[in-house]
């Protein structure tokens, strides 16, 4: 160890520069914020999502930015059939992936008493938890193609603090009297899944992880922030703000660069302590 010669420097360890991305759901959200960053980083990404009118929206606008660059796939992962399409396409173009960011998810609230089966049950375990599996072993291969030990495949899958949070009703995302039982549960499948991947392909040089958000705005905590608003919401958060962009950046550069090469198998929470200090707040808290 003392003989290597290291370079220690930000440029070196958060480099992601040349690297090819594949970001499922990254037209919006957390998926683009996560794009963003590796575009801006000099990261050829690829989103992918069902509506195409996001995906090319957000595909010209990341393109604005350098040096790296974005191209888009309209995609159904909610299948096995739907990922061998995705991986299908990639395969066409690539034929070696640096970073896969499991980013697609879905969410269903409904009263105890009357939670639907299709949609609630298996649309939501199909699309936050089967796709995953079925990306990550699809895409394996070129994962692995390039992969060294100072530099290793990437993969992240996007958990969520809910994976640990057994309250389900009356929350950021559900009413009161409606719950997200088959999304929490869905979530708390991802870190276990991410756990298995992480054994399975340590040998292959790829490592496994998951971001574990809390609060950000986006479509899926669009309901809370309405009802709510963001300002009461803040209040409520130990660290007075809910989650930004950047936080989601400074994360996913560590997670995608040679700064974590080292990392594989963790499950990282991303809320601002919110769910170590649970009923602790900021009484003068300010966005």
């Amino acid at each position: 160890m003392s003989n290597l010669v290291l370079d220690l420097s930000v440029a070196t360890l958060f480099s992601v520069k040349g690297k090819i991305a594949l970001v499922t759901g990254g037209g919006t959200g957390i998926g683009k914020a996560i794009a963003t960053a590796l575009v801006q980083n000099g990261a050829k990404v690829y989103i992918a999502a069902r509506k195409e009118a996001q995906l090319k929206e957000t595909a010209e606008e990341l393109n604005k930015l350098s040096p790296g660059s974005v191209q888009y796939f309209v995609a159904n992962i909610g299948s096995k059939a739907g990922c061998d399409a995705l991986i299908g396409e990639i395969k066409k173009r690539e034929t070696s992936l640096h970073i896969l960011v499991n980013n697609s998810g879905i969410s269903w609230g409904a009263p105890y008493d009357n939670f639907p089966e299709e949609k609630g049950w298996d649309n939501v375990m199909a699309v936050n938890v089967k796709s995953i599996f079925y990306m990550t072993s699809g895409l394996t291969d070129l994962l692995g193609k390039d992969a060294t030990p100072l530099d290793p495949g990437r993969v992240i899958n996007i958990s969520s603090v809910a994976s640990v949070n057994p309250r389900v009703e009356g929350s950021v995302v559900s009413a009161s009297g409606s719950g997200t039982y088959s999304y929490n549960v869905s979530k708390a499948a991802v870190n276990h899944l991410t756990s298995i991947l992480a054994v399975k392909l340590a040998p292959r040089k790829i490592t496994v992880n998951a971001i574990c958000p809390g609060i950000f705005p986006t479509k899926m905590t669009a309901y809370g922030f309405k009802q709510a608003g963001a300002d009461q919401i803040a209040s409520s958060q130990p660290t007075g703000r809910v989650g930004i962009p950047q936080d989601l950046a400074g994360i996913s550069l560590f997670l995608t660069s040679p700064a974590s090469s080292y990392v594989t198998g963790a499950h990282i929470l991303l809320d601002g302590g919110a769910t170590m200090c649970r009923g602790e707040v900021a009484p003068q808290a300010k966005l």
